[in-house]
């Protein structure tokens, strides 16, 4: 819960519109501002107080106890110019609140985090348990001191500037570790944890069965990442009060899918009882894995432990047509998260700014789109968190559909849609695309000329407005004219045309013709041409295709 405290009308007005923005997140404390202050520091997990930095110190001083432990706190001054994280940066998440209140408000948010001033992701906001020298660490890679990173367990990461050696080192790993002075260790949640159960188990020993195993094995219980089991014990009030202690998920399986699974120790007992040879060795396999711990047993309890291969994460990303103001928060914070970047080498200099220190970027130059699409999954399944660029919308003639077709069900995949070529042209020409439309491209380099011919005559016969995209290059001159042709055999000469070269970018040029008047020797591949249906009009200088209501063709006409 986010407590508001305000203390003049401005401030309350400001508080107003948070509350109603956000009602399900936000509680408003009124009364003297020294009561609400208190008030909220003890109930709520974070604070935006609309109050002066100086008076939110003071009052906030005598309250504080630990890192740990205090609440997130923004400041917002009386203009509402800025957003200040004034207390709890990262463990109180404060640096977010504040970017988020700004974005809601229209304030400037001021985050001072020495990590976040440089781009560093802090190494307490990796969303992994983490133990050590934190600070210490952290400020290595800020005065760029070399720092190691040692990944005994692959987990996709945030990028880092590390090096292969150094004074300070950060560990990726699931084993049980005491860090050093100059050492952090990152906890990821490799392990998985197989249970079984009889009826009645006590949670004390199903835990205390648990904790065992992995402490024999050297391993960290806070690398567990979930307890697997089979549907019939899914309410077994042991294996579930051993999750909620562990502070893990429980996940379960169905008789089947375990009795598919092959496993070093099946066993005759669970068959009988549940339908399957093997509970907890099966239910930590199930998905893949090395099995660290084989099937151990107490009195009423059975567990087995497997650390679950690394899934990689591959993010799609769309740039957009290429200003930067049309490049979608999505998709900069996917680039802020990836530690390797790969692209078309004129895509990566156009977002190389937004790029954290440690990025490592892998680019090449044009016709190399397949190639990317396997480097780009290879480093996913490598464990990395990748993004992978193209302008437009990836999904539009460019990377996502030959990354999908290499990439199988071992890795996370996420798409992040960007305003394709057609709709940064359509906006600059008017309302070109306001009813049915296509888009075809003219590039015969992976699609028979013919099959582009068949679906240009189609788009024509349908009278439907075509974008085409690649109209022309220097070694394809003739595919343009012939397409314009066949769309000439189904429209009138006058029909409108729009020439858009470098949408939303600083040399951007645009102009609307008719079919009739365009000269196919000024487009070129940095061009969209689009060409209107029947209705299409140009009214006032732009394309319109009308939607054709019918209390459009019924109304009166001005007069």
């Amino acid at each position: 819960m986010i407590g508001l405290i305000s203390a003049t009308a401005a401030g309350a007005a400001a508080r107003d519109r948070l509350a109603a923005a956000w009602p399900e997140r936000t509680r408003v404390y009124e009364g003297p501002v020294k009561e609400a202050v208190r008030a909220a520091f003890a109930e709520c997990e974070q604070l935006v107080c609309f109050l002066a930095t100086g008076a939110v110190v003071r009052l906030l001083a005598p309250l504080l106890t630990e890192k740990a432990a205090d609440p997130g706190v923004v400041c917002v001054d009386e203009g509402g110019r800025f957003a200040v994280s004034l207390l709890g940066g990262h463990g109180g998440g404060a640096n977010e609140l504040a970017r988020e209140v700004g974005a809601l408000l229209g304030a400037e948010p001021v985050v001072t985090t020495a990590t976040d001033a440089v781009g560093l992701p802090g190494l307490d906001t990796l969303g992994l348990p983490y133990e050590g020298a934190v600070a210490a660490v952290s400020r290595a890679l800020l005065d760029g001191e070399p720092v190691a990173l040692a990944a005994e367990v692959p987990w996709p990461l945030p990028p880092l500037p590390v090096a292969d050696d150094g004074a300070y080192t950060i560990r990726v790993t699931d084993r049980e570790a005491v860090p050093g002075e100059r050492e952090v260790l990152l906890r990821p949640p490799s392990l998985v944890v197989g249970v079984g159960a009889s009826k009645g188990a006590p949670a004390e020993e199903v835990l205390g069965l648990i904790e065992g195993a992995l402490r024999e094995a050297g391993l960290t219980a806070r690398s567990v990442g979930r307890l697997a089991t089979v549907d019939a014990k899914a309410g077994e009030p042991g294996i579930v009060a051993a999750a909620e202690r562990l502070g893990v998920p429980l996940v379960t399986y169905s008789a089947e899918e375990l009795a598919g699974v092959a496993v070093p120790n099946p066993s005759a007992a669970p068959l009988a009882a549940v339908g399957t040879p093997s509970v907890a060795e099966a239910a930590a396999l199930l998905g893949g894995g090395e099995l660290l711990v084989p099937k151990r047993k107490s009195a009423m309890a059975t567990c087995a432990v497997v650390r679950r291969p690394a899934r990689g994460r591959l993010a799609v990303v769309g740039l957009g047509p290429g200003a930067r103001d049309l490049l979608t928060p999505r998709a900069a914070a996917e680039l802020r998260r990836a530690s390797v970047v790969v692209g078309l080498d004129q895509y990566v200099d156009q977002i190389r700014d937004l790029l954290r220190p440690g990025t490592r970027v892998l680019q090449s130059g044009l016709g190399a789109e397949e190639e990317r699409a396997r480097t780009a999954v290879a480093q996913a399944r490598a464990g990395h968190a990748v993004a992978l660029i193209g302008s437009g919308d990836a999904g539009v003639y460019a990377m996502a559909s030959p990354a999908l077709a290499e990439a199988s069900d071992d890795i996370d995949v996420v798409g992040v849609p960007g305003v394709t070529a057609a709709l940064a042209a359509g906006a600059i020409l008017g309302a070109p695309l306001g009813h049915d439309h296509v888009s075809i491209s003219l590039s015969d380099l992976h699609t028979p000329w013919e099959v582009i011919e068949r679906r240009v005559r189609a788009a024509a016969e349908a009278d439907l407005v075509v974008t085409f995209y690649n109209p022309r290059s220097r070694g394809r001159d003739w595919q343009l004219p012939k397409a314009l042709a066949i769309l000439a055999g189904h429209r009138e000469p006058g029909t409108p045309v729009g020439v858009v070269r470098n949408a939303s970018r600083p040399d951007e040029s645009s102009r609307v013709t008719t079919l009739a008047a365009l000269d196919p020797a000024s487009v070129d591949m940095m061009t969209v041409v689009t060409v209107g249906n029947t209705a299409t009009r140009i009214i006032a200088g732009r394309m319109v295709t009308p939607r054709g209501y019918r209390w459009q063709a019924s109304r009166e006409e001005p007069k």
